[in-house]
């Protein structure tokens, strides 16, 4: 099982205010292992942003594999960064999403380091 680093990143994101986009996807076939993700206001002013996990993957508990909030409605100063997951990993399986918001489109620049395993 190869073990690849890569780095996913979107400048302007969301297209539209609060209408998410994804910044990725984990392929068929693969785990990936989130270790970064960097978001920076590029806004003259202050906005709120959120994170979130999108998993249709299926799981034996039902209390699992859900769609869940890794930072949601978070306040970034304008000209600031947020490291969101601050030494933590998040672990995808094949089809997680990654979705990224803002208040206000297009506002927002996210980098996100990874490690797939196919």
């Amino acid at each position: 099982m190869p073990n690849t680093f890569k780095q996913v990143s979107n400048n302007a994101m969301p297209a539209s205010a609060t209408t998410p986009d994804v910044l990725y996807t984990c392929p068929g076939s693969t785990t990936t292992v989130c270790l970064g993700l960097v978001l920076c206001n590029v806004h003259s002013t202050s906005v709120t942003t959120s994170v979130q996990l999108q998993s249709s993957t299926a799981g034996s508990n039902p209390n699992t594999n859900s769609n869940v909030w890794l930072i949601k409605d978070v306040s970034i100063p304008a000209g600031s960064s947020l490291e969101v997951l601050s030494g933590s990993k998040v672990v995808l399986q094949t089809t997680d999403d990654i979705y990224i918001d803002c208040s206000v489109s297009a506002k927002i620049d996210a980098a996100l380091s990874i490690m797939e395993i196919t």
